[in-house]
C-alpha cells in the first residue's frame, strides 16, 4: 500500500504541474486602465508646457518615455485578448486528470512489479559470479586499502593471500599493517617472521629472528616461531640447540599437530636422535586424525618453499629440504618431481654433488 500511495502522490504532482500554467493563462494581465493612465500623463505634459512649468526638451523626453510604456501596455492587452478559450482549458485539464494515470500504469505494469524485493547496494556491488581470477580480487582489495589504509580486517585478509602468491615483500608490508591496526599477537609476529625468512631465500635473518623471539615472548608454545628459532640455531651451527628446541616441540605438542612431520624431519636432519615417544592415547588419536588436518600447516610451508625455489632454483639446500619434506609427507611422486627439477635448476657442480649425496638415503632413484 505504501508503494501505491507514493505513486498517487507522484501522479497528483504531475497533474498539478500541468494544470498550474493553464490556470495562470486564464488571467487577464490588464483591464485597459494602465493605457488610460499613460494618456492622462501625456495630456498633463502638454498643460505643463503651455503654463511654462517645464521646458520643451524635458517635455519631449517625457513624451518619449510615456509613449514607450503606452505601447507596451497596448501590446499586453492585445495578447490577453488572444487567450485560449475556456473550452480548450477544460479539455486539457480533463486530459491531464485521466491521461496521466493511464499512461503511468501502462508504462509501469509491463516493466515493474510491486512484489519485487529490494536489491541492496552491497549486493549490486558484488560480481555476478565467483569466476574472477584471484589476482583481480587481490587488486580490488589493494585499491580499497589505498583509500582505507587503516582497515585492519582488509590487511588481515590480504596478507596470507599475498604470501600464497609469492609476493613476499608485499606480504611483509601487509603483516606489519596487520600488527599496527589489528593489534599484536604471537601468530601475527610468527607470520611476519616467516615472510621475512622467505624473502631472504629461507635464511632466518636478524630481523626475522627478532620477530620469532617476540612471538615466543607472547606465547612460548607458538609452533611456527619455535620451529624457525630452531632453524636459526641450525643455520648458526648450533645443532644441539636446534635439536633441543624441536625435541621440546614434539614432546609438548599434540599428536594431531600438523607441523609434527616437518619438525620430525628437521630433528632427524641435525642428528637429534629419536623423536620422543607419544603416549598410547596420543598414538590412537593420531591414527584417527585425517590427513588434511595433519598436513595443513606443513603443506602450506612446503608450498611456499616450492614457490621460492621456482624463483631461485640454484639453492641446493632448499631443494634438499623440499624433497625431504615430500618424503616425510609420503608424496613420493612430488619428491621425485622436485628432485628432477632440482637437478635441472642447480648449475654449480659442487652443489649438485651435495644434492645427490643428500637424497641417496631417500631411495628415490631406485
Amino acid at each position: 500500500m505504501t508503494l501505491w500511495f507514493v505513486f498517487a502522490v507522484m501522479t497528483a504532482a504531475a497533474i498539478f504541474a500541468v494544470l498550474l500554467p493553464l490556470g495562470m493563462g486564464a488571467r487577464t494581465p490588464s483591464d485597459g486602465r494602465e493605457v488610460a493612465v499613460y494618456k492622462d500623463q501625456l495630456a498633463e505634459i502638454e498643460r505643463d508646457v503651455e503654463s511654462g512649468l517645464i521646458g520643451k526638451v524635458e517635455a519631449e523626453a517625457a513624451r518619449v518615455e510615456i509613449g514607450r510604456r503606452l505601447l507596451a501596455a497596448a501590446d499586453q492587452e492585445s495578447e490577453a485578448s488572444a487567450k485560449p478559450s475556456l473550452g480548450l482549458r477544460r479539455a486539457a485539464a480533463v486530459l491531464a486528470l485521466i491521461g496521466l494515470p493511464i499512461v503511468a500504469l501502462a508504462v509501469y505494469l509491463p516493466l515493474g512489479s510491486p512484489q519485487l524485493p529490494d536489491f541492496p547496494l552491497t549486493a549490486r556491488a558484488k560480481p555476478a559470479d565467483g569466476s574472477q581470477p584471484l589476482e583481480t580480487l587481490v587488486s580490488q582489495v589493494e585499491q580499497h586499502l589505498q583509500k582505507n589504509p587503516t582497515d585492519a580486517r582488509g590487511w588481515t585478509v590480504l596478507a596470507p593471500v599475498l604470501a600464497r602468491l609469492g609476493r613476499t615483500e608485499d606480504a611483509i608490508r601487509a603483516y606489519r599493517n596487520v600488527i599496527a591496526y589489528a593489534g599484536d599477537g604471537a601468530t601475527k609476529r610468527a607470520d611476519l617472521g616467516e615472510m621475512i625468512t622467505a624473502a631472504a631465500s629461507g635464511v632466518v635473518t636478524a630481523d626475522a629472528k627478532a620477530e620469532f623471539e617476540r612471538a615466543h615472548a607472547l606465547d612460548a608454545d607458538e609452533p611456527k616461531a619455535n620451529y624457525y628459532l630452531g632453524l636459526a640455531a641450525e643455520q648458526d651451527g648450533r645443532k644441539d640447540d636446534a635439536a633441543g628446541i624441536w625435541r621440546g616441540m614434539l614432546g609438548k605438542g599434540p599428536a594431531d599437530a600438523p607441523w609434527r612431520p616437518l619438525v620430525s624431519a628437521a630433528l632427524a636432519r641435525v642428528g637429534g636422535g629419536e623423536v620422543p615417544a607419544l603416549p598410547s592415547e596420543a598414538m590412537a588419536a593420531a591414527k584417527d586424525m585425517s590427513a588434511d588436518d595433519r598436513d595443513t600447516m606443513i603443506r602450506g610451508m612446503v608450498e611456499r618453499l616450492a614457490t621460492r625455489l621456482k624463483q631461485n632454483g640454484d639453492d641446493a639446500e632448499g631443494w634438499l629440504r623440499l624433497v625431504r619434506a615430500y618424503v616425510v609427507m609420503g608424496d613420493l611422486d612430488k619428491a621425485r618431481s622436485a628432485l628432477s627439477d632440482a637437478r635441472q635448476a642447480v648449475k654449480d657442480a659442487e652443489r649438485l654433488r651435495q644434492l645427490n649425496e643428500g637424497v641417496k638415503t631417500f631411495g628415490l632413484d631406485g
